[in-house]
């Protein structure tokens, strides 16, 4: 009998060690999907706080270039204001009476301080003349053929164009060597 007793609690001893096999295993596996979870949501913390970031430096930029380039449209506006200044500065003040001689300085006056308020606005017009093409800050209107200058190259500026800061706010329209 006692062998038989013997042999139930070893039967016992076995099945206690397979459910504490089992336990651990369970355990094991708990704690495996646990970390695997704990990893997924530590990238997924990494992967926002990253995005976070861009959309500040992407925030920052615009808010930036936005003040950068603050008055654009009005000097866009000026440019227009400037070209009537230019075209009506070209006529011949030698010929013309004493009352619109005075108009004429006057004008002259006026398109001055107007350039001087763009030059310190950091407003520079684009020189061309004589130089090679650049259709970034050029548009050809016309083409003409000069057999003494090379092709490509800027015969007359038309219009003339301007950059603000370090971009170009309007092209210059220019008459091209063919």
């Amino acid at each position: 009998m006692e062998k038989t007793e013997e042999k139930v609690k070893v039967k016992n001893i076995k099945e206690k060690k397979k459910t504490e096999k089992k336990k651990i295993n369970k355990e094991s596996e708990i704690e495996k999907k646990l970390r695997e979870e704990n990893t997924n949501l530590n990238e997924k913390v990494l992967r926002i706080s990253a995005e976070m970031q861009n959309m500040r430096r992407r925030y920052e930029e615009e808010i930036s270039n936005i003040y950068k380039y603050e008055g654009e449209e009005l000097i866009v506006k000026l440019l227009a204001i400037v070209d009537n200044f230019e075209r009506a500065i070209k006529l011949d003040d030698r010929d013309l009476t004493d009352e619109l001689s005075k108009f004429l300085s006057g004008f002259k006056m006026i398109y001055t301080n107007l350039l001087n308020i763009l030059d310190s606005m950091e407003v520079k017009v684009i020189d061309c003349q004589g130089l090679e093409f650049d259709p970034n800050k050029m548009e050809a209107v016309l083409t003409e053929k000069d057999e003494n200058l090379p092709a490509n190259v800027v015969l007359e500026v038309l219009q003339k164009g301007y950059t603000y800061k370090d971009k170009v706010i309007r092209v210059a329209m220019v008459k091209v060597n063919e």
